[in-house]
Formats: C-alpha cells, sequence, structure tokens
C-alpha cells in the first residue's frame, strides 16, 4: 500500500479514484465497511481506492482537552488500512491552518488534485471542515458537479448498539478485551517504540521493555499474558500496566512494560506490538524487591496456563 502526503502524489493518470475519508480510529467493523465500499467500486471501475485519513485526531488541535486517547498507534492504524487491501492512504498532517479549511474549500481540492473522483465513502454521520461544516449532504450536493457518487455508510450494530470508536475505548479502559476485539473486528493490541527505563526489571533477573504509550486508551492496571511481536517474531510476555507502587515513587507513573520470554538483544527505538490473552492479577505493592522478584517468576509460570488453557467462549456482556 502507498503513503502519500499530498493528494497530488497519487498521480492515478486516466482511472479514478473511489476515496474512503474518516480518522478511522481502531478501523473497526464500521470504518471496515465504508473502505471496503471504496475498495469495491474502485475494483468494479478499474480505478484506485484511496483512504484520506489525518496524522492525529482533529480534537487534539482544535478542543485539547476534548480530545480522546487513541485506540490505536498511527502506525497500527494504517496497517490495519492495508490489511483491507487499499492502494493508497493519503495522510494529512492536521495542523492549525489546516482546520480552518472549509468542508467545501476541502472536496474541492481533493477533486483538484485526484482529477477524477468516481466516489466519495464516509460514515453515516461523519463530519469533517471547519466548525463541522462538512457531510454526508454537503458531499451529495457537489457530487453532481464535481462527477463523484456518494455513499453515506451505516453503522454497524453489536450487541444491538453502534460500533464506535467510543464504545470500543470504554470497553478497553473497563478491561472488557474480548468485546473490544468483537467490535474491532481483530483481537485487540496495543503498539508503542520500546524506550529506556530504569532497568529494574534487568536488576531483578527479568529485563523487560519499556513502551511509549502516550496519547493511547490502556485496559486497567494489572499483570497481563500477552504475545508480543517484535522485529517480525511473536514471543510470550508477561506485561505489566501500572505505577509501581512496590518502588513507592513521589510522583508515580503509568508505565508498560513487557517482558518477552527467549529474547535476547535490544529492542530500544523499535515498536512492539502486544495482543492481549488473559489477565493474571492485579497490580500490588510489594514489601520488598525480593517478594517482588519471586511474585514475578510465577507470573511466568503462570503465563504457560494461560496461553496452553482452552479457547473460551466470550462472556456475556
Amino acid at each position: 500500500m502507498k503513503i502519500i502526503h499530498a493528494a497530488r502524489e497519487l498521480q492515478p493518470g486516466p482511472r479514478k479514484v473511489s476515496l474512503a475519508i474518516g480518522f478511522f480510529d481502531g478501523v473497526h467493523l464500521g470504518h471496515q465497511q465504508t473502505i471496503r465500499r471504496a475498495i469495491a467500486d474502485a475494483r468494479q471501475h478499474d480505478g484506485l481506492s484511496l483512504v484520506v485519513t489525518f496524522d492525529r485526531h482533529p480534537n487534539a488541535v482544535v478542543a485539547p482537552a476534548r480530545a480522546p486517547p487513541l485506540i490505536y498507534s498511527l502506525t497500527q492504524k494504517l496497517r490495519a488500512i492495508s490489511a483491507l487491501g487499499a492502494d493508497a492512504v493519503l495522510l494529512l498532517y492536521f495542523d492549525e491552518p489546516f482546520s480552518r479549511q472549509t468542508g467545501e474549500e476541502f472536496v474541492r481540492g481533493l477533486a483538484r488534485d485526484l482529477g477524477h473522483i468516481l466516489s466519495i465513502c464516509v460514515g453515516a454521520g461523519f463530519v469533517f471542515g471547519y466548525k463541522r461544516g462538512g457531510n454526508a449532504e454537503l458531499l451529495r450536493r457537489l457530487g453532481p458537479e464535481l462527477g463523484f457518487g456518494v455513499h453515506a455508510v451505516a453503522s454497524v450494530s453489536l450487541d444491538g448498539q453502534a460500533v464506535s470508536s467510543t464504545r470500543i475505548r470504554a470497553a478497553i479502559r473497563a478491561g472488557h478485551l474480548e468485546a473490544a476485539s468483537q467490535m474491532l473486528g481483530r483481537p485487540y493490541s496495543l503498539a508503542g517504540e520500546v524506550i529506556r527505563g530504569e532497568r529494574l526489571g534487568r536488576q531483578l533477573g527479568f529485563p523487560t521493555a519499556n513502551l511509549d504509550v502516550r496519547g493511547l486508551v490502556l485496559p486497567p492496571a494489572g499483570v497481563y499474558a500477552a504475545h508480543a511481536l517484535a522485529g517480525g517474531r511473536t514471543y510470550r510476555a508477561a506485561v505489566n500496566i501500572g505505577t509501581r507502587p512496590t518502588l513507592a515513587e513521589p510522583v508515580p507513573q503509568l508505565r508498560v512494560e513487557a517482558h518477552l520470554l527467549g529474547f535476547q538483544g535490544d529492542l530500544y527505538g523499535r515498536e512492539i506490538e502486544l495482543t492481549f490473552i488473559e489477565k493474571l492479577r492485579e497490580e500490588r505493592r510489594f514489601a520488598s524487591l525480593a517478594e517482588l522478584r519471586r511474585q514475578i517468576a510465577k507470573d511466568i509460570e503462570g503465563l504457560a496456563r494461560a496461553f496452553d488453557a482452552p479457547a473460551r467462549a466470550p462472556k456475556p456482556r
């Protein structure tokens, strides 16, 4: 999948372009319907499918106090879009000048730079442009003039409620990771770049990779069994999410630390993606580092039971 940062870079030539537009955090079941509609249109007319999205949540610029923590890192989102089969992604830099562009200016700019737009696909409730002035109705008004059709794709429902990024974030925060996975249409995972920590895990005999998860929504604090994808290989991992209460730090910081079984090497600056299997226990304070070390050893023993247990049916919600 090609990634571009300006519409003119696509250079489709005589081929028509079908667009799916949205922020697509999580690329959940509803987002997938919208993107697949654009892909189907493009294939039917021997055109190109282009997913138009943004490098950050628009609220991070226009209303920072209301910017939600994200389900996926940017790299996760791009991988999920690529897996659907889109030809290209137009990844736009969303800043304050861009936020002042009206919905109509945005659409006309795309039409100018892309040439012949075949169709534009959006979620039925999607709004865009300055003061959220763009919507499906604006697209339907501009379509006949600019020569494109419009698909306002209805939301997907699960358990009688619409699937949404907001609902998935709530499920992750509550620890309902099976429910989040169902709405995502794939197992929930958390990804971040490995950053330098205080090397406490190495001192305890269990080196950990500290993930940069700033801006992402996190499951509840605790110790989890997880698959860790690092450097193209998958490892079993014990993952701690929490503030390390045993250390009684003056300013506790929420951290995500993963001990990868069987891994040897340097992961600094590389991405790890964690797919959670089971919560092993709650985070708690230990009387000493020696006691903490013994508990970590027990946690690692518990990994085998978590991975080797038979698959369970989703819990009723």
